[in-house]
């Protein structure tokens, strides 16, 4: 008989790790913390159960390796991480996933897959501590600044690379853990939605087309501190009055152009409350599957704050905090997702990723990739209450173990070409 998944174990694991690195606040296993590592040693325990290869990169990212008759990897990733007081799903949906599907695998093919199957749990893909998203994968892509993460520091005044040193990682070394993606030839990752359109739709699985890309900026207006007291509404050079027109603005130019955009925080200056705002600092962040379209509302967004600098007899200056092209995910895969979603009886849809994944960084690499979404309850992630149904969950991992066979067989025939 043909070796099956068991969703049913997946659930209970994932609810055996939210005891261990939960409390009631959420999840606690933020990257390069004792509680990531008690969650990291729990997570090597079950893949020890198999017969894979497990070691961790120069960049920490842990690797599972079951040797296939073919050097033509097929990558499973996902990341055990978690922001604090965060969901129970998030990113080790997609890591008990694949070790439930390793498990498959190694079943039904006695130990040698046509192809070597690799489960990776990418270090520090949510940047809790530090800041700087998808550690693991950007350094194992090639994409990771690492003039920047070296000067990176946490609340308490700790440096990136010391922490690393703490987990065994030395900072110096991290881009060479590159080597891992030489034999890849497709890459599968299973997340929670983190967002209402499945919700909304009333269906359980969705199909990635690919990761917004993002334009963030800080926008700073100069205009003249004042006593409050005795300067003339008109004659008021307010720095606040042009930013604060930028909020309204942000909306229409999505009403225009589609994606996101959202003005995350404010500052202003002198701050106290008898003076005219001499300086406010705002910060953008644009996001948009398509690059044109992120293009525009760019364009648009300085063009705003240029006419509003100027209706205000203030200046404004911009400074790009961070800034990644869209990606998009491979074709066939896409396709083959669909069908995986369609076998289990439930209708796929297709929908971009708002946030950012460790899929991006794969893709950016070369490497054909594809995500599978499951719907969230609430529509929410990053908060204790984020959840999804459980048979939504047995879903989820049916359709993606579908979604590995599938892979394999694709990743069989191209080397056959």
């Amino acid at each position: 008989m043909e070796a099956r998944v068991e969703p049913r174990r997946t659930i209970a694991e994932l609810k055996d790790l939210r005891e261990l690195t939960g409390d009631e606040n959420g999840a606690q296993r933020v990257a390069f913390t004792s509680t990531w590592a008690k969650a990291r040693a729990w997570l090597r325990r079950k893949l020890q159960e198999l017969p894979t290869e497990i070691h961790a990169d120069e960049a920490g990212n842990l690797w599972a390796t079951l040797r296939g008759e073919s050097e033509q990897a097929l990558l499973i990733g996902g990341h055990i991480d978690s922001v604090p007081n965060g969901g129970w799903l998030d990113g080790c949906l997609n890591t008990l996933a694949g070790v439930e599907i390793l498990r498959r695998i190694n079943a039904q093919y006695n130990g040698r897959p046509p192809v070597t199957v690799r489960l990776v749990d990418w270090a520090d893909e949510e940047g809790a501590r530090f800041g700087k998203s998808l550690f693991g994968s950007s350094a194992c892509s090639g994409h990771l600044d690492m003039a920047e993460a070296r000067a990176l520091k946490d609340r308490n005044g700790v440096r990136l690379p010391s922490a690393l040193a703490e987990n065994g990682i030395e900072f110096e070394h991290v881009m060479e853990c590159r080597k891992e993606l030489a034999n890849a030839a497709a890459y599968l990752e299973l997340h929670i939605e983190q967002g209402p359109v499945l919700l909304d739709l009333d269906r359980p699985l969705g199909t990635v087309l690919g990761t917004f890309g993002v334009e963030r900026h800080a926008i700073t207006f100069h205009g003249q501190a004042a006593h409050s007291g005795s300067t003339p509404m008109n004659k008021r050079k307010d720095a606040f009055l042009a930013a604060a027109k930028m909020s309204p603005e942000i909306y229409r130019i999505t009403e225009r152009n589609g994606g996101v955009c959202t003005i995350g925080s404010c500052t202003t200056k002198p701050g106290i409350v008898t003076s005219v705002v001499e300086e406010c600092r705002i910060t953008l962040d644009q996001r948009h599957l398509d690059a044109a379209a992120l293009a525009r509302m760019l364009a648009e967004a300085k063009a705003a704050g240029e006419r509003f600098a100027q209706e205000g007899n203030v200046t404004v200056s911009w400074d790009r905090l961070w800034q990644i092209e869209p990606i998009l995910f491979n074709g066939d895969l896409i396709a083959l997702c669909d069908k995986a979603i369609s076998e289990t009886g439930a209708a796929p849809h297709r929908l971009p990723s708002g946030p950012l994944h460790d899929a991006a960084e794969v893709a950016r690499s070369g490497i054909p990739t594809i995500m599978m979404f499951v719907q969230s309850l609430h529509g929410i992630s990053h908060n204790k209450i984020e959840d999804t149904k459980e048979e939504h969950l047995e879903l989820a991992v049916t359709a993606f173990d579908n979604l590995a066979t599938k892979a394999i067989r694709w990743i069989e025939r191209s080397a056959a070409r």
